[in-house]
């Protein structure tokens, strides 16, 4: 749990670079990023898995990158759900959701959060 809230954390400040870099996206203050990350780790924990499955074949063609689109359906997702974070298309998602992962991998890369590590000392 302690670590889960360290991630949220991180992805928060994630968040808000990203809102921070792009145009056409809007996140309202650091209360609505928080709340943005435990909304896209929630996402991503229950509704991904599903669209993976659901989206397989297309996957599969197209070697993996349909699930670019699957994250960009995550983040417009999360825009329909939360008042405070608005992105303005498809393609600005897009974007979003690839400047985030890089951004929160470096952050968690430099603040030492990988679990995977952690749980092998």
């Amino acid at each position: 749990m302690k670590n889960w809230f360290f991630k949220v954390i991180v992805s928060s400040i994630a968040v808000l670079i990203t809102a921070y870099l792009l145009p056409n996206v809007d996140v309202v203050s650091w209360q609505a990023a928080v709340m943005l990350a435990i909304l896209l780790s929630f996402l991503n924990a229950f509704i991904k898995p599903i669209l993976v499955i659901l989206t397989l074949p297309v996957t599969i063609f197209s070697l993996g990158l349909f699930l670019l689109v699957i994250n960009a359906g995550i983040i417009l997702i999360a825009d329909y759900l939360l008042d405070e974070f608005q992105v303005k298309g498809f393609f600005w998602a897009l974007i979003f959701s690839l400047i985030l992962s890089v951004i929160n991998s470096v952050l968690e890369g430099i603040l030492g959060t990988n679990t995977k590590e952690k749980e092998d000392e």
